[in-house]
């Protein structure tokens, strides 16, 4: 099993967008110092739910300043990118990180970022299929051409090729953000791990990955690739003496966050969207997830681990919105938590 922590960059009220970014590069820092696993970036446009609008780029800075930490986007959108631009930043990274970069893509929302990007709404409803397979061939072929409906040019090389990195991989590791079962079977048929969102819990994740496993095999892909897959399960962790002090601490704080940050999307089309109540969900992500004390937080991983076959995990450890709040976290994790998992 392996923990990672997932930053959002998230902007609480009364907070700058600095103060955001500030916390979000500490809490990489703190993690490895922790002795976690990785940290995994969000991406968000004009909205103070996170303020990181390049995740792939914050990515970079990590890798720059960590040593064995590994760095993971999730998820970079791919409908707003040129999958080749994207696939050409993540081979770099790959490369000069000695392999210790995840690229994480995901479908994304209808948001006003398809009209400013110039993408269109088609690219979220109908394109993604197409992104996904022409940013594989490039992380994984030395040249490509293409020819579908979006995007169309003459064969180029591949520079730089990920396969030339001095790791065992051959190109960066590629998650695919699911929720739905045509993403679950996208993902399964190419043999690309999932990225489960937080607001799902443990039967439902046990579903997916049945699913994904289902249509890996009618795809063809081996077995061993289909039970070493290395699913990736987001989700909120609070640590404290008592849970009851834990949840508090969220409930305090998350609440005004997810107000302001999921009222500020704005969709493409004028489509309705209906937002959570975020008091109501801040306590559904405590009870799902690791919120509590060490002990408990260590047996809420272990059994999700155990129900799903979930073997990674992405936690929000930002939920306080206080940088020393944070850094405690962070650090209670892998000095408390983490030894109760090895």
């Amino acid at each position: 099993m392996r923990v990672g922590s997932f930053v959002l960059a998230a902007q609480f009220p009364g907070q700058g967008q600095g103060e955001a970014l500030h916390r979000a590069v500490r809490t990489a820092e703190v993690a490895e110092e922790a002795g976690l696993d990785a940290v995994w970036l969000a991406e968000h446009h004009f909205v103070p739910y996170g303020t990181c609008p390049s995740a792939v780029t914050l990515a970079a800075l990590l890798l720059g300043r960590t040593r064995r930490l590994r760095v993971g986007t999730a998820v970079s959108v791919l409908p707003t990118v040129h999958p080749v631009a994207l696939g050409e930043q993540a081979a770099l990274l790959h490369v000069t990180s000695g392999g210790r970069f995840t690229l994480g893509v995901g479908r994304g929302g209808p948001w006003v970022d398809l009209e400013v990007f110039g993408a269109g709404l088609d690219a979220y409803e109908h394109g993604f299929p197409e992104s996904l397979e022409l940013l594989m061939r490039w992380l994984r072929e030395p040249a490509v051409s293409a020819s579908g409906p979006r995007f169309s040019f003459r064969e180029v090389p591949v520079v730089p090729r990920p396969s030339e990195a001095l790791t065992e991989a051959p190109g960066p590791e590629v998650v695919v953000a699911c929720t739905s079962p045509a993403s679950v079977r996208l993902a399964g048929e190419r043999g690309l791990p999932m990225l489960l969102g937080m607001h799902v819990g443990d039967e439902e994740k046990a579903e997916m990955v049945a699913l994904w496993r289902q249509h890996a095999r009618a795809a063809g892909r081996p077995a061993e690739e289909i039970l070493g897959a290395a699913h990736v399960s987001a989700g909120v962790c609070q640590i404290a003496d008592r849970r009851t002090d834990a949840v508090e601490t969220l409930t305090k704080a998350m609440p005004g966050w997810l107000r302001q940050g999921l009222e500020a999307h704005v969709t493409v089309d004028g489509r309705f969207r209906s937002m959570r109540d975020p008091l109501a969900y801040t306590e559904l992500l405590c009870g799902l997830h690791p919120v509590g004390t060490p002990r408990l937080c260590a047996d809420r991983l272990a059994a999700t681990s155990e129900r799903t076959g979930v073997s990674r995990f992405a936690l929000l450890t930002e939920g306080s919105g206080d940088l020393a709040a944070t850094e405690e976290n962070v650090r209670r994790l892998g000095a408390e938590v983490l030894p109760h998992l090895r």
